[in-house]
């Protein structure tokens, strides 16, 4: 259901970005991008396919608007590609992995699994995007457990939201991709038991929030996707996507950080596009249907947020 927006205050519905209270002054339009300067740089254990990503990485940004970040790793070929990797961002609901990443992280740490309570929200956090699974999440952990995960992670760059506001966590393109790897691959951080439970909700993601990253990802390729969208009287609409994929002989993960879009629709698109040539340069074969068609207007609600 679609509540009224207060005039102070504009947040996102459950399945849309992160359950903060923001100031309402208008959604800023699109911008040219910024630092026009930064350029995609590209490293892989085949030259050629370093040079094809940058390439291609760098026309599907050509003319976009807005402030846009990438991160990309491949270990079948040992391939990274970067684009304002340090660049910060609010992190909307992609915060979500980390705040699960945290709740695994402490029971581990506390030999104990998880309650029927904790795997119900969490269920809910990251297939769903529910803001108050987050925020009971959140609120339970505090915030002084999730800046001792985010050090154990080394995402020294990643600053927790204060107040409460998991959704303005700020995060960068070089974190995000930190924390995947450690999804991805054996670590001491977090058990593979975790590992395996983080891939299996991110793969579970429902339908219409199934776009982004996996945009062009060919069958065959098993995709595990996490997104968050927010508006702001500031840099305008916030979208990112961050996701994991393995399958065609390859084992890569995506992030793209983007804001100053004038739309949501803007920002999946920009997403998409940078998705698609990745895809199709690692893995060159028929691409799947775009399972995402984006809505002129996008679901919101006025959600009240409880202190941490």
């Amino acid at each position: 259901m679609t509540h009224r927006i207060s005039r102070r205050a504009r947040v996102l519905s459950a399945g849309a970005a992160a359950a903060v209270l923001v100031p309402l002054v208008g959604t800023a339009a699109a911008t040219p991008a910024a630092a026009a300067t930064a350029q995609v740089k590209c490293t892989s254990a085949q030259p050629e396919l370093a040079k094809k990503l940058t390439k291609d990485i760098t026309a599907a940004l050509k003319n976009r608007k807005g402030t846009i970040a990438v991160g990309l790793y491949d270990k079948a070929t040992k391939t990274t590609c970067t684009l304002r990797g340090t660049t910060s961002f609010d992190s909307a609901s992609v915060v979500k992995v980390t705040v699960l990443a945290t709740l695994l992280w402490d029971a581990k740490k506390n030999n104990r699994y998880l309650t029927d309570r904790e795997s119900s929200l969490a269920k809910a956090m990251i297939t769903k995007s529910d803001n108050n699974a987050t925020t009971a999440l959140w609120r339970q952990l505090g915030a002084g457990k999730v800046k001792k995960f985010l050090a154990a992670a080394k995402m020294t760059k990643t600053v927790p939201g204060s107040g409460g506001y998991w959704g303005l966590t700020r995060i960068n393109v070089n974190d995000e991709q930190k924390l995947l790897s450690l999804i991805t691959a054996p670590n001491s951080v977090l058990s593979d038991n975790a590992r395996a439970y983080i891939l299996k909700l991110m793969n579970q993601v429902v339908r219409d929030q199934r776009w982004g990253t996996p945009a062009g990802a060919p069958s065959g390729v098993k995709t595990h996707v996490k997104n968050g969208w927010l508006p702001r009287a500031t840099h305008g609409w916030r979208v990112h996507s961050v996701g994991a994929f393995k399958g065609r002989g390859h084992d890569y993960t995506i992030s793209v950080l983007t804001h100053g879009n004038g739309s949501m629709n803007y920002g999946v698109d920009t997403i998409q596009r940078v998705a698609k040539a990745i895809h199709k340069d690692l893995t060159p074969i028929s691409q799947a249907p775009q399972r995402y068609a984006p809505t002129d207007t996008p679901k919101e609600a006025a959600v009240p947020v409880p202190q941490a």
